[in-house]
């Protein structure tokens, strides 16, 4: 005699149905058979610290303390990105400045404390995945579990009677199932089905993704190099460390990492909003460049934008900015050349590009021949207005192009500090040891020039001859290489998390049996990994495609005789959520 289900039968049996319907680890108690905590020595302690390590719970929660710790990466400026710029903050605030280099604030991104989150959560997402893996491996080599011995308990749920024999609704419903890609396992009387393994295929591609991309930006942060060049119209640039204007190397960088390659600046063209309320913003800003791939390539020919950088030797070449190089000659007492050529002036407000001029002349002669130093100081103005000038009392440019150039510039004589073995910018005139010229009338001597123009030094000192005007463009030649991997890491986590999302993972089985009046009873049962309003429809739709082959009859009324003519059910009503 068989024996009747208890209640405590039907838990367990529907537990083992829906077991392993995630990869999730699972993970062992930790109390023992007792209930109470079990002594644990140096090994247990080391297995439970593991544990915590590689749970989701705390990969969570280092992946937010990660978000975190990345603020203050925004906030504060870095020495990696702009060293002048983090002096310039410490001199601005000195009281905080010792407290932020302790907690290594200008250095967040390769300091102990972000370097041991990242680690960690290094560590906790491989320590996740491994199990989970191995797990899912296992799932996809096993098969179906068999059905639960009440299918009635399932959240899905749908049954009739029919005609047909067992062994041919049972045949049926297999090949009903594999037409719709589910994976099938035959037992006695029933019919196992499963499908949705992309979901957790989804969870790992996610995780494996997210490992990918921790490693594309710690190899990007070890082997990247940045470095900036302003080049002037018709002069060109070789990829050497000796040829940049400032450089940044990784941490594992070697300059033999860089690869040979050069470029010409040709010309620069640019344009810009006559009016309306953008009155002075860009629409043209592009530069030509002849390149050359590698020690003897041939050139090439590229237009470089803001948004589309040139593409050689492994790095890319991006356009950052542009301005004008007041082309000059200077001429010592004696009369002879001591300069010739265009002077880079760097912008001093954003806009309108008025731009600071300064030029060193050490190699100098009096007109009495004797050596002497001398530099100049000044602004290039693009337009200049005299009527504003007058009005305002500044020397302002009113719009970035070439309207109505001017060069302002005053000089002084003395010692550059050349000599002192200091390095030195270029862009600045340090004229503590230097007099300013006068006039005769003893005040500071100053001169505006037009295109043309020459501007005589009090005392028969030289002259300074305002020849031209060329262009300059600024560029930044970026060497980054985790980049493609880390784009394809976010690629496959995009994949991974919208598959994990709108995959559902869910089982159904058929059973076919022999009812007391003759006829066959068919049940079909669903299961999911989560409560879904789509799981019963999906059953009702699989009733429907099994209804061809297993005609449904109406049930036999007590009141009435079974012989009697009905209309046949409709499968779908049966089923529920």
């Amino acid at each position: 005699m068989a024996k009747t289900p208890t209640p405590a039968d039907e838990d367990q049996d529907l537990g083992e149905a829906g077991a392993q319907l995630s990869t999730a680890p699972v993970e062992a108690p930790e109390t023992g058979p007792t209930g109470k905590l079990p002594s644990m020595g140096v090994i247990g302690w080391a297995r439970w610290f593991w544990r915590q390590l590689t749970s989701m719970r705390v990969a969570l929660i280092l992946l937010f303390l990660l978000s975190l710790a990345a603020i203050p990466g925004s906030l504060v400026p870095q020495t990696s990105v702009d060293s002048v710029k983090v002096e310039d903050w410490q001199k601005a605030h000195p009281t905080v400045t010792p407290i932020y280099e302790k907690l290594q604030l200008f250095h967040v991104y390769s300091s102990v404390w972000f370097s041991a989150i990242y680690i960690l959560l290094f560590i906790s997402l491989i320590g996740c995945i491994v199990p989970r893996t191995w797990q899912f491996v296992g799932q996809l080599r096993g098969r179906p579990p068999g059905a639960p011995r009440r299918l009635t308990r399932l959240p899905a749920y749908t049954t009739w009677r029919t005609e047909a024999e067992p062994e041919e609704v049972l045949a049926a419903a297999r090949k009903v199932l594999r037409g719709k890609r589910f994976r099938t396992e035959t037992a006695t009387g029933s019919v196992a089905a499963e499908k949705g393994y992309l979901r957790e295929a989804g969870n790992l591609l996610f995780h494996i993704s997210l490992i990918v991309m921790l490693v594309a930006f710690a190899t990007g942060q070890l082997f990247k190099a940045e470095g900036s060049k302003l080049i002037v119209e018709g002069d060109g640039f070789s990829n050497t460390m000796s040829q940049y204007d400032d450089f940044k190397p990784g941490t594992l960088f070697d300059q033999d990492d860089l690869q040979p390659f050069s470029f010409d600046l040709n010309g620069f063209d640019s344009s810009y909003e006559r009016t309306g309320p953008e009155k002075g913003t860009p629409r043209v800003f592009r530069a030509h460049v002849t390149y050359y791939d590698g020690v003897d390539g041939k050139p090439s020919k590229r237009v470089v934008e803001v948004n589309k950088p040139l593409e050689t030797g492994g790095s890319k070449v991006y356009l950052q900015g542009h301005g004008y190089a007041p082309v000059v000659t200077v001429r010592d007492g004696k009369g002879n050349v001591a300069f010739r050529g265009p002077v880079a002036s760097l912008p001093v407000d954003g806009k309108n590009l008025t731009e600071s001029t300064i030029l060193k002349v050490p190699d100098y002669r009096d007109k009495d021949g004797k050596k002497d130093q001398i530099g100049f100081q000044g602004n290039f103005v693009p337009t200049l207005d005299l009527d504003v000038v007058k009005r305002t009392g500044t020397m302002m440019s009113q719009f970035p192009a070439l309207d109505s150039p001017a060069l302002v510039l005053t000089a002084y004589h003395g010692s550059l500090g050349l000599d002192s073995g200091l390095p030195q910018s270029v862009y600045k005139l340090d004229t503590s040891k230097m007099k300013q010229f006068k006039d005769k009338g003893g005040k500071p001597f100053a001169d505006l020039l037009r295109v043309g123009d020459t501007m005589t030094l009090p005392n028969g000192a030289g002259t300074l001859k305002f020849d031209a005007i060329k262009t300059w463009a600024t560029f930044q030649v970026s060497h980054q290489p985790g980049n493609g991997t880390a784009l394809a890491g976010a690629v496959g986590a995009l994949l991974g998390l919208a598959g994990s999302l709108f995959i559902q993972r869910r089982r159904v089985w058929v059973r076919a049996v022999e009812g007391e009046d003759g006829r066959t009873v068919v049940e079909l049962g669903g299961l999911g990994r989560s409560e879904s309003a789509k799981l019963p429809e999906e059953l009702g739709d699989l009733a429907l495609a099994l209804q061809p082959h297993a005609m449904p009859v109406p049930e036999p009324d007590p009141g009435t005789d079974p012989s009697d003519p009905a209309d046949p059910a409709d499968p779908s009503e049966g089923a529920r959520a």
